[in-house]
């Protein structure tokens, strides 16, 4: 076999590994899921809501940090969220191939927020960023996940942001 048909080969099986596989992650039922998305953030707080519809690094977990806080760890299809103090600035972290990524976003009080985490191709294994999206586009892909359980993230690392951001 030539040089350009072994990379060939060695980028192929890369990509067939990336592809296949699915994660899953502890889930609650479809009705606990329908009461997150319809109900409303309490008085004075600002709903966040995170959701990976994707089918791209299906075999790949990413943790989710609100403000540093472990939020929770994805898998296709599924969606966390949670309660912030409104009318102040948070930031939405997402674990990635080299470093976190992050997405800044000021919330309003009584609001509710939607972020897509999405997978991209990387250099060893999968990436990941974070990208704020309108209500409809939301909850037409949040309707077809999963809330996923909260509270459990695979990297030991704490995000920070500095205050000079």
């Amino acid at each position: 076999m030539s040089f350009f048909g072994n990379k060939a080969l060695i980028a192929a099986s890369v990509l067939t590994a990336f592809l296949s596989g699915c994660a899953n992650v502890p889930t609650m039922d479809q009705a606990t899921a329908l009461e997150a998305i319809n109900s409303n953030p309490p008085e004075g707080q600002a709903r966040i809501y995170v959701y990976r519809d994707g089918l791209l690094g299906a075999s790949l977990y990413k943790d989710i940090y609100i403000d540093g806080k472990c939020l929770g760890e994805s898998a296709p299809q599924t969606f966390f969220y949670a309660d912030v103090e409104g009318d102040k600035d948070h930031f939405v972290s997402t674990e990635s191939e080299f470093s976190p990524n992050h997405l800044f976003i000021h919330t309003k009080a009584n609001q509710k927020y939607y972020i897509q985490q999405f997978l991209k191709m990387g250099v060893f294994v999968g990436g990941a960023a974070l990208t704020q999206v309108d209500k409809e586009t939301a909850l037409r892909a949040m309707l077809e996940c999963k809330l996923a359980v909260p509270g459990t993230c695979s990297s030991a690392q704490k995000i920070e942001i500095s205050s000079q951001q």
